[in-house]
């Protein structure tokens, strides 16, 4: 088998691949054939070392990677919910750019028959992080009002279609004019192009009110001014801080720690005069809440095999690209996911 190896912390060039003996399944577990893996934005903030659960959980060496798809080539003892051959979808907590893994059988789902591999392979982090925060934290209510930032990427995109599903109405924030008619496609009812409009005058005159709930994944850029959009009872839902990193893959630690410094500390005081609240979520520290995990998997595989929910645009790379792969997710220019294939 081949897999994505981080040795130490470091650029791009600490992306390196490497071979090694395919793994045999133990007892309840499958043996997944890869033949897409997911990228992600966490994933080069692990390659980075800033990533907390991948040094809490696991430590370095390792290999990034939280989603894949392909065909089980071997069972292990006692599984017997699955066969050889079956096409599937597999959520692990690392170890995703590989070309053979195994999981429990527990944590692979049938890949709906109308989706290709790559599609299969970009569903699980993004779709599952976009349930979470919506039916797990938010509970959302049919005519809120929504803000989502980043909404042309692949969590942003998943909270779109959700938002949509559940009747709310949906403004995305994109940062780039090529993005606005992903958005449009996805659900969102009103576009907000940073590069061309100013955010903050925008989402005032759609939502004068304000909004019943923010999600952001910007960091200090955006935090403060998200926070002072709620409407009353609206919560802010943090699940990320991409404006805090670097887009050419190299750290600078005093620019990190500034940003730092900068990001809002929010008043519980205030929160409980204005009625709002801040939310805040991250699946890789989640493990022990694996039964709502999968209920939220089976849920959203039932909505792509109905077709109530689509698969985002899906740009592949070669395993041996993950590093163009990782510098293509940090430029900000991809829509929807990106996909390694082994």
């Amino acid at each position: 088998m081949k897999r994505i190896r981080i040795q130490q912390p470091g650029g791009y060039d600490a992306l390196r691949i490497e071979a090694c003996a395919d793994p045999q399944p133990g007892p309840g577990q499958v043996r997944v054939a890869v033949e897409a893996c997911g990228v992600n934005y966490a994933d080069g903030i692990i390659r980075m070392g800033l990533y907390a659960s991948a040094k809490q959980l696991h430590g370095y060496p390792i290999t990034p990677g939280f989603e894949v798809a392909g065909r089980i080539d071997a069972l292990g003892e006692g599984v017997k919910s699955w066969q050889v051959g079956q096409r599937v979808i597999g959520l692990c907590l690392f170890n995703g750019y590989s070309s053979s893994l195994c999981l429990d059988a527990e944590q692979v789902f049938a890949l709906p028959e109308h989706l290709s591999m790559a599609e299969g392979a970009s569903l699980p982090t993004v779709f599952l992080t976009a349930w979470f925060m919506v039916h797990q934290q938010l509970h959302p209510h049919a005519g809120e009002r929504w803000l989502v930032h980043s909404a042309a990427g692949g969590v942003g995109s998943a909270l779109v279609q959700i938002g949509r599903l559940a009747g709310c109405e949906v403004t995305g924030v994109v940062g780039s004019t090529h993005k606005v008619e992903h958005c449009s496609r996805m659900g969102a009812e009103h576009v907000i192009d940073k590069s061309r409009d100013d955010l903050w005058a925008a989402a005032k005159r759609v939502a004068p009110d304000g909004y019943h709930a923010v999600f952001d994944a910007n960091g200090v850029a955006t935090l403060r001014q998200s926070y002072a959009h709620l409407a009353p009872t609206g919560r802010l839902v943090i699940y990320g801080f991409h404006s805090m990193l670097p887009h050419d893959g190299r750290l600078n630690w005093l620019r990190l720690a500034w940003h730092w410094l900068r990001t809002p500390r929010f008043n519980p005081l205030d929160m409980t005069q204005s009625n709002r609240s801040v939310l805040a979520a991250n699946l890789s520290f989640l493990q022990s809440e694996a039964p709502r995990l999968r209920e939220g998997m089976q849920w959203l595989v039932q909505r792509f095999q109905s077709g109530e929910l689509r698969p985002l645009p899906v740009e592949t790379f070669p395993l041996e690209r993950a590093a163009d792969a990782q510098r293509r997710i940090e430029s900000g220019q991809s829509i929807g996911k990106l996909v390694l294939v082994p």
